[in-house]
């Protein structure tokens, strides 16, 4: 027997969406703040010398800055106001969650509850300033080196500092707005929307390899199978759930018992969803950003950074799925399933794991299960993430046709539907309660 809510949810088509007007103006906001960001990447930052910029990175494109430009929806290549993304925040938020969870005073602003959250956003946006600048800063003097500039000198360093941090910040000013007052995550759905833009070039640039014959029709056939494999490989696993079994004690309260009923705790395979693979991307790309802009002649760091990081060598792979394993198991512990929290919910509402008492035991069990699913749902990203790199690196195809790509985009849009879902029942739920206060005042006018 179906329950109301699965029945309702059956329900669901576009005449209820149509009569969803809140949910409607929650898409439009989202869509008119996404179509600003995508102008932004067409606004290029003053002194740039477009002619020789489309030239350097025809040659860059094969390397890291096909990668940069993926994250950027092709900001990077037009050295747009938006080129540094929305990554420096990334960066920034990863180091300060890495914090919280070393540092005692931070933990215990986690703990404090909004006040403490807010605070934790506060010392973020400050670290993405101080990253902003640092990588734009590297930007404007590897623009010089590369004689990529009309004017270069200190006031075009200083012009392109200021305008590529305040266009990130902006970014996130507009990540924040569609996230509390549109539908989605505002950050994801910026790097989805980018991803998404290029796309048609991306594909116009793979058949043209095609036309070409560097590419034979046989790897084209096969690159596309592929794509559609990973694709629903990534639905299979984003929807795949563990059960944990939970019972509810009855209690009597006069003559009729109440409870004693059972539920389900769902438990996602991969409780992180899309932010590990971008985590790990972001700390790669923080510094092949400015290794990418000197060129990496000569000696040193930077050189070593573009001949060891570039994509397909073993270093970047290694060090890719390392990240994304780390980062895998330390959102799912400190973000996305925190099991103290989780164990002491149940314990208020009076819930319990068959055979596991409540408290530190069901703590204990819930590390158990999730670190379990973790191996996983985090061997699962990995091998989504760097099975078409590898390809991709030996074929020269677009990076879009890549596994991070690909994952961005289909856990994005899952994400998005489901909340899209989630206001349609809401609407739906208060449809009904104003149906049952009318029938009921209804019936109050005939009594009388």
């Amino acid at each position: 027997m179906a329950s109301a809510a699965e029945q309702m949810a059956a329900n669901l088509n576009w005449a209820s969406f149509g009569k969803a007007k809140e949910l409607q103006a929650r898409i439009w906001f989202a869509l008119g703040l996404l179509i600003v960001y995508r102008v932004g990447t067409y606004i290029p930052v003053p002194g740039i010398d477009t002619i020789e910029l489309a030239r350097f990175f025809e040659q860059a494109q094969g390397g890291i800055g096909g990668m940069l430009n993926m994250f950027t929806g092709g900001a990077v290549g037009r050295m747009a106001i938006f080129a540094l993304g929305i990554m420096p925040y990334i960066s920034a938020s990863i180091i300060v969650q890495l914090m919280a969870a070393m540092v005692p005073s931070l933990e215990q602003l986690k703990k404090e509850g909004e006040q403490g959250r807010q605070k934790l956003n506060q010392y973020t946006r400050y670290g993405t300033v101080f990253l902003a600048v640092f990588q734009a800063y590297g930007i404007a003097v590897g623009l010089e080196g590369q004689g990529l500039v009309l004017d270069p000198g200190w006031f075009f360093r200083a012009s392109c500092v200021i305008t590529l941090v305040g266009g990130t910040m902006f970014l996130l000013w507009l990540g924040e707005q569609i996230t509390a007052r549109g539908i989605g995550n505002g950050v994801s759905l910026i790097i989805f929307v980018g991803i998404i833009a290029e796309l048609p070039a991306a594909l116009a640039q793979f058949f043209s390899q095609g036309r070409s014959g560097a590419l034979s029709p046989a790897i084209i056939i096969g690159i596309l199978v592929m794509v559609v494999a990973v694709i629903m490989f990534v639905v299979f696993m984003e929807r795949a759930l563990r059960k944990i079994h939970i019972q509810y004690p009855r209690r009597q309260v006069g003559q009729k018992v109440y409870g004693g009923e059972s539920s389900h705790l769902p438990v996602k395979l991969n409780p992180a969803g899309v932010i590990p693979p971008i985590f790990a991307s972001s700390l790669l790309l923080l510094p092949t950003t400015v290794a990418t802009f000197s060129g990496g002649t000569g000696t040193g760091v930077m050189s070593w950074v573009a001949a060891y990081f570039g994509r397909g060598q073993p270093l970047y792979l290694i060090t890719f799925t390392a990240l994304i394993v780390f980062f895998c198991y330390f959102y799912t512990a400190n973000v996305s399933f925190k099991s103290e929290d989780v164990a002491d919910n149940l314990k208020k509402q009076g819930g319990f794991v068959p055979g596991i008492r409540p408290g530190a035991r069901t703590v204990d069990y819930l590390d158990y299960v999730v670190s379990r699913l973790l191996v996983v749902g985090s061997a699962y990203i990995a091998a989504v993430c760097l099975l078409p790199e590898i390809l991709i690196s030996q074929l020269a195809i677009p990076f879009y046709f890549g596994g991070t790509s690909l994952l961005i985009v289909v856990s994005v849009t899952m994400d998005t539907i489901t909340q899209v879902q989630s206001h349609m029942l809401a609407h739906q739920y208060e449809g009904l309660i104003e149906k049952s206060r009318l029938r009921s005042k209804g019936r109050k006018k005939t009594r009388r």
